[in-house]
């Protein structure tokens, strides 16, 4: 009789423990899984928004004369960037822009936080969004013309993806 008490009392206890077990790990096994979850599908839309800076231009003309081709007064400086992924980007205001010589390039801010010169705007050329194709064109804005040389451009998503151009001028 003693036998089967302690083996009941054993097998009880051997439940409970098992319970236990189960209640510590099955939080942290599901945890787990999210986070990889949560990290394959960063990755993956990472993988389908991607940018490529297809060309830059300055209002310089071939002898090196600023020529304001917008009338606008300020010295611009053109960047196209194409949407080459398949996802929309967002957020256009935030884009990190980074120009200036290809030793001494600076970021650039938005003209809604810039506080004078330099700054940049952006408007999409073919479209309304920046979607899948679509170019958006970036000025950079100036108070005067640039000297001629050779210049660095760096086009960044909130997201992290990002495009650099060299151009001479």
């Amino acid at each position: 009789m003693d036998k089967t008490i302690t083996s009941g009392i054993m097998i009880i206890i051997s439940m409970i423990m098992a319970l236990m077990l189960f209640n510590t790990t099955y939080p942290a096994i599901i945890r787990g899984g999210d986070a990889i979850s949560s990290m394959t599908e960063r990755t993956n839309d990472r993988l389908r928004s991607q940018i490529s800076v297809i060309h830059a231009a300055a209002e310089l003309d071939e002898s090196g004369w600023w020529h304001d081709t917008n009338s606008n007064g300020d010295f611009d400086v053109f960047v196209w960037v194409k949407n080459v992924g398949e996802m929309r980007v967002t957020a256009l205001d935030n884009l990190d822009v980074f120009f200036g010589p290809e030793t001494n390039y600076v970021r650039i801010p938005h003209e809604s936080v810039a506080t004078g010169y330099p700054y940049w705007n952006w408007e999409v050329e073919n479209g309304t969004e920046w979607l899948s194709a679509a170019t958006l064109k970036i000025s950079i804005h100036y108070s005067g013309a640039l000297v001629s040389g050779r210049y660095f451009a760096k086009v960044t998503t909130s997201s992290g993806i990002s495009s650099e151009y060299f151009l001479s001028m």
